[in-house]
């Protein structure tokens, strides 16, 4: 923890990179693992592109779970922790594969969100964009105005990352002296391609993740175990030992 605290302090440069594991502790179920979104939805038949556009209808089955939980979710330390580390002028990025906006809900102000966000919906016929809070009801499926079913303004399997998001992901892994890697393995392409390029341009990359995942034995220079919320928690203890924490975040001290 005092090497990458000090690290971090050292170069001032970090981008973070987070998945969904940083979200669990808000009540928002991972993807994989037993207690998963996948484990409940098959992706092939409720997340895919295809899927939408045959049955859009029964996509929204899972698409208004994703909703509903999101909707109703708070920022947690590990969300809070990222904010300060931004104000304190540590992390002056965050990359996230998460589409339930709970960074900027903490006050992180640079958020490249990879895969999108549920604050709107689009429709994928006439491209008409509508705030979700304006379009859709729990129990009910959104139109557009031309009649057809809206989809979030996520990626599904079988779209493409959006491109400026991309591009942003991948010059800030290019230039940042510090990736954090946090409740992600980064196994999903083009997304596991972001340590890589971190690593391959200079750049150490600290993992913080419960269990081992891809990146440990290949591109994680330090390792901390456990869950992101207690990780931020001491991380930003040990930088305050040294006179770097913000006041402002209770959980600190």
């Amino acid at each position: 923890m005092r090497e990458a605290a000090r690290l971090l302090a050292a170069r001032r440069n970090a981008v973070v990179l987070t998945g969904a594991g940083i979200s669990v502790e808000s009540g928002i179920p991972s993807f994989r693992g037993s207690q998963g979104m996948w484990a409940k939805y098959d992706p092939m038949e409720y997340a895919t592109l295809h899927a939408f556009m045959q049955s859009p209808r029964k996509v929204w089955e899972m698409l208004t779970e994703m909703v509903s939980v999101c909707g109703d979710a708070t920022p947690n330390d590990a969300h809070k922790g990222l904010a300060a580390l931004e104000a304190m002028g540590v992390v002056r990025a965050v990359i996230t594969q998460n589409v339930d906006g709970l960074h900027q809900a903490a006050g992180s102000r640079r958020v490249i969100e990879y895969h999108g966000n549920l604050d709107d919906l689009i429709c994928v016929h006439c491209w008409k964009r509508y705030p979700t809070r304006e379009r859709w009801t729990p129990g009910a499926v959104p139109l557009c105005d031309c009649g057809e079913i809206l989809k979030p303004n996520v990626v599904l399997f079988g779209e493409p990352i959006p491109w400026l998001a991309q591009e942003q992901a991948e010059e800030e892994a290019r230039t940042c002296g510090v990736l954090v890697v946090i409740g992600t393995s980064a196994q999903v392409s083009p997304a596991c391609d972001i340590p890589r390029i971190a690593k391959e341009s200079g750049a150490a990359v600290v993992e913080i993740n419960p269990e081992p995942t891809s990146l440990t034995a290949t591109v994680t220079d330090i390792r901390l175990r456990g869950s992101a919320s207690g990780m931020l928690r001491l991380l930003l203890k040990e930088l305050s030992r040294e006179g770097d924490a913000p006041p402002s975040f209770p959980s600190a001290h």
